[in-house]
């Protein structure tokens, strides 16, 4: 059944990633075979992927024109024209959404030449086509199929703050989804799920009941950690809060692009950038590929190919040679260029992975410290920039007691597992609480007898890594409440304190407001309602429950 209680014939997921996105599928009847789309053809010689850029392109009305590797080359032809400026061409975005304290529904993004649309509208125009995409595919596949037999699962960031999760589940209502036919699955929960069924060596000790997997999911924009222990029936309880940060593939494409920028200078890749478009993709889609062969093993040097654009444009305008560079760089006799190859040493080329990796390695180290990691014994790597095989090599050198694997086709774990998660989303028994919840109450305290009333008192609800069993309900303690104009709303804090004695301390922000409801007459009795919150979820839920006919209604903690 779906969320709302309806038949649902099949389950869709979509991983929308920072740099790709994609798309899986199964149906209810044979859940285990889960389908991709089969190739998103680049339109060149090279490359057919089973993810697609994450791009849009917009028409000088403001219209969207295409997604994904048809965005990125309509675009360039048209640069190659110079037809593009009233052109509106968006990408990587999605890191708008990490780490964002000020996110809200107006919040914009800025296309590459720096002009700005609301975020929203992106987001959902992004959505929207991924979703018909999957139908078109799903109705040439299979007779009489309806958009309103799938169930979709949107994959997060496990570190996504409530507010971002509302923000992209808001952004797939506004492309059309059914609001009911939602579900949001935490990425490397989802990786965790799908491991389960994995064929490697050990599959036989993570099928043990209290046997514990760390998965790293390591997408384009963050590394995404979680910690799962196996319950006898299968199911899986998190034993540690998720945690991560901005590590993702996406730095070492900044690194690569900066170190070429220092070679042949800022002019001369900014005219490339912006007049070459298409040879520009050309070499980020070759990075792509290049940077998943790299190990901590090669030594040789490393061959790039430089487009004829670039050394045009260099020839023209650029200040110095790229040999008087490479010796000012004090690095000739690592690097030397001859007509289209540059042939870099490899520990050059690994130097661009190196913060990323290093950010990882330490808090991963962090993470087994900890006493509660005394049992952790496999870490699992999946996402896009775990196939890159430097990543796995450097965690096995840094990280030697504990067993690390890269299951084939990592990159689709995420996907497989969300998949899974929308068929069996009781899966996931328990959840440790990423943050201590609560809301604002007054307090009165009596002092030699004249009473005082204490104002932004923080009334604790859970706390702080505090393991939280699915669907149960945790009363707000000690409060009541009233669904009148002017009680209608109380205000939800988090604090990374585990006891903060009031809502103004450095701590604590506000995450949102709950609305309570309108009053039902003049009785104040008839008024009175009991709130409760279910953390376990992978959104924030409270019932507010009427307590003079105890009729009961989901609410949701608007975060934005």
């Amino acid at each position: 059944m779906s969320k709302s209680g309806r038949n649902h014939l099949l389950v869709a997921a979509f991983d929308f990633g920072t740099t790709y996105s994609g798309y899986a599928y199964s149906f209810n009847n044979d859940p285990r075979k889960i389908q991709t789309n089969q190739g998103w053809n680049a339109g060149t010689e090279k490359l057919i992927s089973l993810k697609t850029p994450t791009c849009v392109l917009l028409n000088p009305q403001k219209e969207f024109a295409a997604f994904g590797y048809d965005a990125e080359n309509k675009y360039a032809n048209l640069a190659e024209d110079n037809k593009h400026k009233e052109w509106m061409f968006f990408r990587r975005f999605k890191m708008l959404l990490h780490n964002n304290k000020g996110l809200n529904r107006s919040a914009s993004v800025e296309d590459i030449q720096g002009k700005k649309m609301p975020a929203m509208t992106i987001f959902s125009m992004s959505l929207r086509y991924l979703r018909d995409h999957l139908v078109e595919a799903l109705t040439r596949q299979v007779d009489g199929i309806k958009e309103t037999d799938i169930l979709y699962v949107l994959t997060v960031p496990a570190i996504w703050s409530d507010a971002a999760k509302q923000f992209m589940r808001e952004a797939a209502i506004q492309a059309g989804f059914d609001a009911d036919r939602i579900m949001l699955a935490l990425e490397p929960e989802a990786a965790s799920i799908w491991c389960q069924h994995i064929n490697t060596s050990i599959k036989s000790d993570l099928s043990k009941t209290g046997s514990q997997r760390m998965v790293v999911d390591l997408g384009g924009g963050t590394a995404d950690i979680s910690v799962h222990e196996r319950n006898s029936d299968g199911t899986l309880k998190e034993i540690h809060r998720a945690s991560g940060g901005p590590w993702g593939g996406t730095s070492v494409d900044q690194n690569y692009i900066k170190w070429l920028t220092k070679l042949f200078g800022r002019e001369v890749m900014w005219r490339f950038q912006n007049e070459e478009m298409a040879d520009y993709f050309d070499i980020l889609r070759e990075f792509e590929t290049k940077k998943r062969t790299i190990t901590s093993e090669t030594k040789g040097p490393v061959y790039f190919r430089v487009s004829a654009a670039l050394r045009e444009i260099h020839d023209e305008v650029g200040e110095k040679s790229v040999n008087e560079m490479l010796a000012e760089m004090k690095i000739k006799d690592d690097v030397s260029y001859r007509r289209d190859k540059l042939r870099v040493s490899a520990y050059i080329v690994r130097s661009w992975f190196s913060e990323s990796i290093d950010e990882t390695v330490q808090h991963v180290l962090y993470l087994l410290s900890e006493a509660s990691m005394k049992k952790q014994t496999t870490i699992i790597i999946v996402g896009g920039y775990g196939e890159c095989k430097l990543v796995s090599d450097e965690m096995k050198n840094a990280i030697t007691s504990k067993k690390i694997i890269v299951p084939d086709e990592c990159g689709l774990a995420v996907l497989k597992g969300a998949v899974q998660f929308g068929h069996q989303p009781k899966l996931i028994t328990f959840r440790v609480a990423k943050y201590t919840y609560g809301f604002k109450v007054k307090r009165v305290s009596e002092t030699d007898g004249c009473k005082n009333i204490i104002d932004n008192v923080f009334r604790k609800v859970v706390e702080i890594n505090e393991v939280v069993k699915i669907d149960r309900r945790i009363p707000a303690p000690g409060q009541q409440f009233l669904s009148m104009d002017e009680q209608s709303e109380i205000s939800i804090f988090i604090s990374s304190d585990p006891n903060p004695a009031f809502v103004t301390d450095e701590s604590c922000s506000l995450i949102g407001n709950l609305h309570l409801g309108q009053a039902k007459s003049q009785r104040r009795a008839d008024n009175e309602v009991s709130v409760e919150f279910l953390f376990g979820e992978t959104e924030l839920e409270v019932i507010v429950r009427t307590l003079s006919d105890n009729c009961e209604k989901k609410c949701v903690v608007d975060c934005l």
